[in-house]
């Protein structure tokens, strides 16, 4: 993204679940200068309108400075001694009297503002620093995307769709704040360089189910595969390519699977012109953000409950709503459309079409009861 030199990694989160607002609201930030500006003005104008107003009351009695003295103290309701032989000039104390009253305002608004500003700015962003350290430290079993371009971008609207937990990782901070205000505030990431180990690490890819190297160069999203396989021998990584021969290197590298854009965007204009409505109807299906309906797999475990069972003594269509399109055996065949009689074998994996609630629903249905696991 970025071609300069990233800064120090921050930790940034925008809610997902549990609300911690923890990227800089740069829209309240303004907003606060914008109040603390007007009360300093305000306040200004008084301490001007106080010190024009001794002189003039007191024809030329009491100095510029002696004037503006005793407004700024009586404006900040601190009141050390009145000026000299005030009690001769009567409308000087009806104007001490009005500067208090109004002071007391202005001076509450432009303190209320000015740590309204400290607390959203420099304190505000310590603390969200913070809370997104322990945060990361408690995530496990997610996915890690390293780069937010625009590739990345499509990754993660999926990902966000379907509700999966995930950190971003990207050099240009303000890329990522303004992905983050266009998801509405659901975004996980982390500022830095992607293919660094120690940016990798304060992501939590030593913990994650899976890594998606997204990055704009392939010399980086091999970094990326290299550095993310030697920290966690178990991910699944899938890596952009960008160039064809470097798919085998990818591979070598670690990559559990490798993604072409190029490939798929031939493949998908292909497609639509042979068979458009099935590209619509697959369009249709993932644009839905009312219903989320999705492809998704299900993994039956040794002690599931669904090894042994036809299919049509599961509760996966009665109590989930979802279809199973196919079932892929331990030997790594694809069966079509399976009958309602196909017996489920442990470690069997279910290909099932439905929304990402029944999918959830069905993920746990399909698990293994805790104290067998």
């Amino acid at each position: 993204m970025d071609p300069r030199p990233p800064d120090k990694p921050e930790y940034l989160r925008l809610s997902g679940g549990d609300p911690i607002g923890l990227v800089p609201r740069h829209d309240s930030m303004h907003a606060a200068l914008r109040r603390l500006l007007g009360g300093t003005v305000v306040f200004a104008a008084l301490s001007l309108i106080g010190t024009v107003g001794y002189v003039w009351v007191g024809h030329g009695r009491w100095s510029w400075f002696e004037s503006l003295y005793m407004t700024v103290t009586t404006i900040s309701t601190v009141g050390f001694l009145e000026l000299p032989a005030m009690e001769a000039v009567p409308h000087a104390r009806f104007l001490t009297m009005g500067l208090i009253v109004c002071g007391v305002g202005a001076l509450a608004y432009v303190q209320s503002n000015l740590t309204a500003l400290l607390i959203e700015g420099v304190i505000g962003q310590a603390l969200r620093r913070n809370r997104m350290r322990k945060a990361i430290e408690n995530l496990t079993h997610h996915i890690v995307v390293a780069g937010a371009g625009s590739t990345g971008k499509h990754v993660i609207e999926e990902l966000s769709a379907t509700q999966a937990s995930f950190v971003v990782i990207d050099r240009n901070r303000e890329h990522l704040e303004r992905i983050a205000r266009d998801f509405g505030g659901k975004l996980l990431f982390v500022h830095g360089d992607a293919t660094e180990d120690h940016v990798l690490l304060e992501a939590g890819v030593d913990r994650a189910h899976g890594v998606v190297a997204a990055l704009t160069h392939d010399k980086d999203n091999l970094f990326v595969t290299l550095s993310a396989r030697s920290l966690n021998a178990t991910a699944r990584i899938v890596s952009k390519v960008v160039e064809d021969e470097s798919a085998a290197k990818m591979r070598k590298a670690g990559a559990t699977s490798v993604v072409s854009p190029t490939m798929m965007g031939g493949r998908r204009m292909a497609s639509e012109l042979l068979r458009p409505e099935v590209n619509e109807f697959l369009d249709q299906m993932l644009r839905d953000k009312d219903k989320n309906l999705r492809l998704e797999e299900i993994v039956v475990e040794r002690d599931s409950g669904f090894v042994g069972c036809a299919l049509k003594d599961t509760p996966i269509r009665r109590e989930t709503g979802a279809l199973v399109v196919a079932v892929r055996g331990t030997d790594r065949a694809f069966l079509y459309n399976p009958e309602p009689d196909h017996v489920i074998g442990a470690g069997a994996t279910l290909i099932v079409m439905g929304e990402t609630e029944s999918i959830r629903k069905l993920r746990t249905l399909a698990s293994p009861p805790r104290g067998r696991r």
